[in-house]
């Protein structure tokens, strides 16, 4: 049995097809018909929802986080302990909320399909932020998209709802709510079975290594955000899943003298303060990585996992010198992230083995990362590039180049590499290396970008990487091409 609160409404589920979506559950199941399907894919917002779950502040006092996701990418075993609001639970004793009575006053919606996504995100936002921000404001946005009305009455809503924000009934309620949150955490491990399909969810690191040995064949859930595409997009029925997302060991991140752990199943918006503090360029990728409301469910190790050559931060990751470790059972494993991948989709991976946590050293200082994409925001990369040096006395020491979307794998760049190793930091140095970079990649062409276009679009990053280092004032970094 799983439990959650509906609003305020405690629901306990046992006999679910783990297969259903948020989406379909409150559509279907509930008769809430204001959330709506736009793309199914997590593209354009119109099925967001906002997911509240106790979360320790810095003082260690529990509050509650509010953060929106698309209910079409997000499994109902993920509700597990959490709370659920769609936008039929924001208007109260018959009064508008204040984040719905602004899209009103600034005329914000037209042929309102796409207005309640605009609202649930308005309304994650109005919790998350003190002030107006337009920047904050275009990051709460960007996965929502609208046909209609050219977005400027919508940031104008966005202004309205989070200046002197008045008080709603989620804040007069935060007290009990916690105290229902806390009264059905999960306590041991959870399950939605309809007979022939289980979806389990464990609370431990040894809870899931038990339940992986037992069913090999399990799909892993994290975030969901590529998994559950094959139910969404492909119609395919996931007979067994584990949900990983409930399993504190996992969320956590480590700061260490040398390096930062970051455990699997943490979102990306949680790897963000650290991976920016630590590697501005990587904080800054992550801003560009979809859009929020998959940040806020997409998780590193999964990023990792499904092995796109595509993904954003194997790179990144690949170029710092990351290792990831392994469990299975009680054996754990390290593995440098470059060994991981091995061919398109195919992993160094064992059956009932798992990603627990992601190894990130520290104190490179000369680490770059760039993504090519046809749109800033929320767009996939055609190229992404990520370059580590370690230069002495204009001589350079060590070179660790690593590109997306070059190849069938994430992959480093040796040819390149081997040009640098040893050679003086110079342009006759640089353009020697764009030549090797033929030799390390023959790209495909795809509706994101030719092959040639791939090529010429390496070669620049590794020029644009050496003009910044030779002039640090310039700040051009992790840029979009069209």
């Amino acid at each position: 049995m799983i439990q959650f609160l509906l609003n305020q409404e405690l629901r306990s589920e046992h006999a679910l097809d783990p297969n259903l979506t948020v989406l379909n559950y409150l559509r279907e199941h509930l008769g809430k018909s204001g959330t709506k399907e736009g793309c199914a894919s997590g593209d354009c917002g119109a099925c967001t929802v906002v997911v509240g779950e106790l979360h320790a502040d810095a003082q260690g006092i529990e509050q509650i986080r509010y953060r929106s996701l698309n209910s079409c990418l997000t499994f109902v075993s993920s509700l597990h302990g959490k709370q659920l609001i769609s936008v039929e639970d924001l208007k109260h004793q018959g009064q508008l909320h204040s984040v719905q009575q602004a899209m009103v006053e600034c005329h914000g919606s037209q042929c309102g399909f796409c207005t309640p996504g605009f609202v649930m995100s308005l309304f994650a936002l109005q919790k998350n932020s003190e002030a107006p921000d337009s920047q904050k404001a275009h990051e709460a946005l960007a996965g929502n998209l609208c046909r209609c009305t050219g977005y400027r009455p919508i940031l104008a809503a966005a202004e309205q709802a989070c200046c002197n924000k008045p008080q709603d009934q989620f804040d007069s309620r935060q007290t009990e709510t916690i105290a229902r949150l806390k009264a059905i955490a999960p306590t041991q491990t959870g399950e939605l079975n309809s007979g022939d399909k289980r979806c389990l969810v464990p609370l431990t690191v040894a809870d899931l290594a038990d339940l992986y040995d037992a069913y090999p064949q399990a799909r892993l859930l994290a975030g969901g955000t590529d998994l559950a595409l094959e139910v969404t997009q492909f119609h395919r029925t996931l007979p067994v899943m584990i949900y990983v997302g409930n399993i504190a060991e996992m969320k956590r991140i480590d700061d260490f003298d040398d390096r930062l752990e970051i455990g699997a199943a943490t979102a990306l918006s949680d790897c963000y303060t650290a991976l920016h503090h630590e590697y501005p360029d990587f904080g800054d990728l992550l801003h560009r990585f979809a859009s929020l409301q998959i940040r806020n469910q997409g998780t590193l190790g999964g990023n990792i996992g499904n092995a796109s050559p595509i993904g954003d931060s194997p790179p990144l990751l690949i170029a710092l010198g990351a290792q990831i470790v392994l469990c299975k059972g009680e054996t754990r494993r390290t593995l440098a992230l470059e060994d991981y991948f091995i061919d398109y989709r195919v992993t160094a991976r064992q059956d009932s083995e798992f990603i627990e946590k992601i190894i990130v050293p520290k104190g490179h200082t000369l680490f770059r990362a760039y993504k090519v994409s046809k749109r800033l925001d929320d767009d996939i990369s055609a190229v992404c590039a990520a370059f580590n040096l370690n230069i002495d006395n204009g001589v350079i020491r060590e070179a660790r180049v690593a590109f997306g979307g070059m190849a069938a794998t994430p992959k480093r760049a040796k040819s390149c590499e081997a040009v640098l190793v040893g050679a003086t930091w110079n342009s006759t140095t640089v353009e020697k290396a764009c030549a090797a970079l033929a030799e390390d990649f023959t790209p495909l062409s795809d509706f994101r970008a030719s092959k040639e276009y791939r090529l010429l679009s390496a070669q620049n990053l590794l020029r644009k990487y050496f003009i910044e280092l030779q002039t640090p004032h310039i700040e051009t970094r992790v840029t979009a091409y069209v």
